[in-house]
């Protein structure tokens, strides 16, 4: 679901691990190519939705979504409704 809304948004996300190679539980993804001040304001906008932790790993940058046990499948739907409104009002 997650990977779908990514690849599906031609290009607005992009996730820089191979296909064959992503985690199910840790999905990292940039915004407009790696736009740092809108990945910040992904960022601050989710929190209105109740998503947090969001940022990349300090070392890449980036989006970092965790999907470990305590992410119910709500928690997921919500994030790639906010992915998907963000993409919307942003995208150039």
């Amino acid at each position: 679901m997650l990977y779908d809304a990514i690849d599906g948004s031609d290009g607005f996300y992009a996730c820089p691990v191979d296909k064959h190679c992503r985690s199910r539980m840790n999905v990292p993804f940039t915004i407009g190519g790696g736009d740092e001040a809108l990945e910040k304001k992904f960022q601050e906008e989710a929190k209105k939705v109740k998503l947090f932790t969001l940022a990349g790993h300090r070392s890449v940058g980036g989006i970092r979504a965790s999907l470990y046990n305590g992410m119910p499948m709500e928690g997921v739907e919500t994030l790639v409704s906010h992915m998907k409104s963000f993409m919307e009002e942003n995208a150039k």
